[in-house]
């Protein structure tokens, strides 16, 4: 099976060296062509749809929802290469209305699709320990096993078209809203003289104890809010798209809400390549939102 692979970013990238690494014959495109040269041993493709056009499988994670659908259906878009066999598979975060539309232009097309967004940051996709939840039919995702098997350790079919984008924006949403409240709650005890190391430790045993505190106490206690790994930017697109699902099925999302207005005010400040934790400067009154 012939993999290709667009978009090799912060989590792309080390997604398609556990591809390569797993022994899949990879062909890859990037518009920065140099993140698609350093990968040794994969072919690089002039175009995306030289790249469509030569795989068995192309997989995508692009940055959001207008590139995703401008590289999928537009003008020299992907899908025009589709042909029957061929999986297409978008591992971005995207909303429902663009996942469901990419199913139904491949199926109109002969090919087949997979919503099959990701979780488990850049260190998962390095270490090929990614959560991938998948969305389509069972027949094409058994297909896609093998390289998802690749890329992570717990991978698992959701449901039909957009069961894997409904699980990640579930996901998302408790991200967003658990990473403020970790950094409201590690600003207010070390504000009143608390040692972080020694809270997150008693924490580690207690209610409070999540994936996100582990991920972002060490973060907020070292004060890293300019590292890279989580921006901001990438939190707020999310939210933003939860939020608009909130509202269009008559839901309130009021947490979700609160968490998109904190880190707007950031974004709006000039942060938005900073981690999610800088949100610690908001609940400091060091930013307003």
């Amino acid at each position: 099976m012939k993999v290709g692979f667009a978009g090799l970013g912060n989590m792309g990238g080390g997604m398609a060296r556990n591809v390569l690494q797993a022994g899949f014959e990879l062909l890859v495109y990037n518009r920065t062509r140099s993140k698609a040269e350093a990968l040794a041993g994969a072919e690089v493709m002039e175009t995306p749809r030289e790249l469509a056009r030569a795989a068995d499988i192309i997989l995508t994670c692009l940055a959001d929802i207008s590139v995703t659908r401008e590289f999928f259906l537009e003008g020299d878009g992907i899908l025009a290469e589709a042909a029957a066999g061929k999986i297409f598979v978008d591992h971005g975060t995207v909303d429902l209305d663009t996942s469901r539309a990419l199913h139904a232009a491949c199926l109109e097309r002969g090919a087949a699709f997979l919503d099959a967004p990701i979780s488990g940051g850049p260190e998962g996709a390095r270490a090929g320990t990614l959560a991938i939840m998948a969305g389509g039919e069972r027949e094409v995702f058994e297909r896609a096993r093998p390289v998802f098997d690749a890329m992570g350790s717990k991978v698992v079919l959701m449901g039909p078209a957009g069961a894997g984008t409904a699980t990640k924006l579930a996901n998302q949403l408790l991200v967003g809203v658990n990473s403020l409240a970790c950094c409201e709650a590690l600003t207010m005890a070390r504000g009143v003289g608390v040692d972080l190391e020694q809270l997150q430790d008693v924490l580690a045993s207690a209610w409070g104890q999540s994936r996100m505190l582990e991920r972002c106490g060490p973060i907020i206690a070292r004060e890293g809010y300019d590292e890279p790994g989580a921006p901001l930017r990438n939190i707020l697109k999310d939210l933003s798209i939860i939020t608009r699902l909130g509202k269009d099925s008559g839901l309130s999302v009021k947490a979700a809400d609160a968490a998109l207005g904190v880190y707007q005010g950031l974004v709006d400040a000039g942060m938005s390549e900073s981690d999610m934790t800088a949100a610690c400067r908001w609940v400091s009154g060091e930013v307003e939102s």
